[in-house]
C-alpha cells in the first residue's frame, strides 16, 4: 500500500471514529504545509507565530472536514483553505487597525439602530433600511456592520430578570447546561451547534465542564494559545448572534 493510500485510510478511520489521536497524527503529518504558507506572509506587519497559529487552526479544521473519497488529495484541498484563512486574518487585522474614524462612529449608530429595530420588529433591518434611517450611504453601513470591536468574556448582555446585566461568559458557562439565566437560551444553543467541531469541543470543555485552557489544550492535543484564540472567536460569534 502506498503512503498516500495509507494516509487516506487514516482519514477514513478518523471520520468513522473521531479519534483525537488520529486527528493529531494527521495534523502533525501536514504541519509543514501550515509552516510553509505562514512563512510566505512574513514581513507584512504580523508576527510569524501569529500567522502559524492561524494556519494551524485552518489545518486542524481541514483535517476534521476532509473526505478522501471525494477525489482530491489533502494537500490540494487544504492549501487554499489555509491561504484563505491567512488572507482573511490580514483583512480583519487591517480593518481593526486602519478603519477610518467615521466608520467607527457609524458602527455605534448602526448597532444602536439595529438593536432598536430588532426589539420592535423581531428581525434585523436591511442595509438599505439602516442607510435611509441614519442618512448614510449603503457602503458606509456595510463597513460599519463589518467593524467589530475586540470582544471579552466579560462582555455584558441583559439577563432575563431585567435587573443586572451579566457577563457573556456566564451565558455560556452555566453549569447546568440549560442556559436558564437568559431568555434566548434556545437561540444560544442553536448558535453553538453552528460552530465547527473543534469550537463545539472547546465550548463543552471550557464553558460547560469548567476546564482551564491548559487542560482543554491537552485534551484536544493543541496549544493553550490555540484554545485562547478559539475561545475569543467563539465568544465573538456568540455575542454577534445574541446581540
Amino acid at each position: 500500500m502506498t503512503e498516500e493510500r495509507e494516509t487516506d485510510e487514516l482519514f477514513r478511520e478518523y471520520r468513522r471514529t473521531g479519534d483525537i489521536n488520529l486527528r493529531n497524527k494527521l495534523v502533525e503529518k501536514y504541519l509543514y504545509i501550515a509552516e510553509i504558507l505562514a512563512k510566505k506572509f512574513v514581513g507584512r506587519g504580523v508576527e510569524y507565530d501569529d500567522l502559524l497559529q492561524v494556519a494551524s487552526e485552518a489545518l486542524i479544521s481541514g483535517v476534521e472536514k476532509y473526505d478522501p473519497d471525494l477525489g482530491n488529495r489533502f494537500t490540494t484541498y487544504v492549501t487554499p483553505t489555509i491561504t484563505g484563512n491567512i488572507k482573511n486574518y490580514f483583512r480583519d487585522y487591517s480593518r481593526s487597525v486602519r478603519l477610518p474614524r467615521r466608520v467607527y462612529a457609524a458602527a455605534a449608530k448602526v448597532r444602536e439602530a439595529t438593536n432598536a429595530y430588532f426589539a420592535e420588529h423581531g428581525t434585523k433591518p436591511t442595509v438599505k433600511q439602516l442607510a435611509e434611517q441614519l442618512g448614510l450611504d449603503e457602503e458606509t453601513v456595510i463597513e460599519a456592520l463589518e467593524c467589530r470591536a475586540p470582544v471579552s468574556l466579560d462582555a455584558r448582555i441583559s439577563a432575563a430578570d431585567g435587573e443586572d446585566d451579566a457577563p457573556l461568559y456566564d451565558a455560556v458557562s452555566d453549569g447546568s447546561g440549560e442556559f436558564e439565566s437568559f431568555e434566548d437560551r434556545e437561540s444560544l444553543k442553536a448558535e453553538i451547534k453552528k460552530l465547527d467541531p473543534t469550537e463545539q469541543k472547546v465550548v463543552a470543555l471550557r464553558f460547560l465542564q469548567g476546564k482551564s485552557q491548559l487542560e482543554v489544550g491537552k485534551i484536544l492535543g493543541v496549544s493553550q494559545m490555540f484554545v485562547s484564540r478559539a475561545e475569543r472567536k467563539i465568544v465573538e460569534k456568540l455575542k454577534e448572534a445574541l446581540l
